[in-house]
């Protein structure tokens, strides 16, 4: 599965954070959606040029986050992604924070290969009481024929801790089993901040030949640990300017990390 959608058994996805989209407090109405497309165009060409294996679009900017997408972010999203699409030459994604059904629908509107969400669980959070919705989001992938969408559940999510008392691992094996998880994600306690291996660990464990990716925190010194207990990995805020979550990307640093990663592959 992980060859057939990211062109590499053990991928590293690079993120193109979105400037704030329409009707979130940092929205940039002067530069409007061209500025928007803009930066995000900058990052994919420095994201494509590093050797990344895949891109995956975020509305990390658009602070304080949803747990229901407004109609007028996620048309721009889906804009913005469309704008783009002609100058990806490797496999995208999309998520659409923190909004599950939201997520693929955005997915299935931009021909995306794979889509990221909490889908399951209860959390309590920055955003207040999280219960995403994991069938309504599945039943949407289904009913739009796209079975071969993937769809990567993060079970511990960010800036949220789990109602209950069920460890990673636990909710990644029943993740698997009870909501049809294609790729598990182990994440820190913020964007930026490094998931525990331990966790990675446990949960790879627990879900078998089933692909776990680390979510957050990967960067230059962890990135071949990672990948020796996981399948892969998502990064963003160790390719950014400085290492800022969010700085433009820095072409130089997705090359060193890249490269690192091809002389261990």
């Amino acid at each position: 599965m992980l060859k057939e959608t990211f062109g590499s058994h053990k991928p590293v996805i690079g993120m193109v954070h979105l400037h704030a989209l329409p009707g979130s407090p940092l929205y940039d109405a002067k530069g409007g959606i061209g500025a928007i497309i803009d930066g995000a165009a900058a990052d994919i060409e420095r994201l494509q040029k590093g050797g990344v294996d895949a891109v995956m679009f975020g509305n990390e900017n658009d602070r304080p986050y949803l747990l229901k997408a407004t109609p007028e972010s996620l048309a721009a999203m889906a804009a913005v992604i469309g704008a783009l699409r002609s100058t990806i030459k490797i496999p995208f994604g999309a998520d659409y924070l923190w909004d599950p059904v939201a997520t693929v629908a955005l997915c299935v509107a931009t021909q995306a290969r794979f889509g990221r969400e909490i889908m399951t669980g209860v959390f309590e959070s920055d955003m207040g009481t999280w219960e995403p919705d994991c069938a309504g989001a599945l039943r949407l992938r289904h009913n739009l024929g796209r079975d071969d969408l993937k769809l990567m559940f993060n079970v511990n999510a960010e800036f949220a801790s789990s109602v209950g008392t069920r460890s990673v691992a636990q909710r990644a094996k029943s993740a698997v089993f009870s909501a049809l998880a294609d790729v598990i994600l182990v994440s820190g306690p913020m964007t930026g901040q490094a998931a525990s291996t331990s966790d990675l660990r446990s949960a790879k464990e627990a879900v078998g030949d089933k692909p776990v990716f680390a979510n957050t925190g990967v960067n230059i010194d962890t990135v071949k640990e990672i990948l020796s207990i996981g399948d892969g990995c998502i990064v963003g805020t160790h390719f950014k300017v400085d290492g800022k979550t969010f700085n433009a990307v820095d072409g130089d640093r997705v090359k060193r990390f890249m490269d690192l990663v091809g002389k261990s592959r």
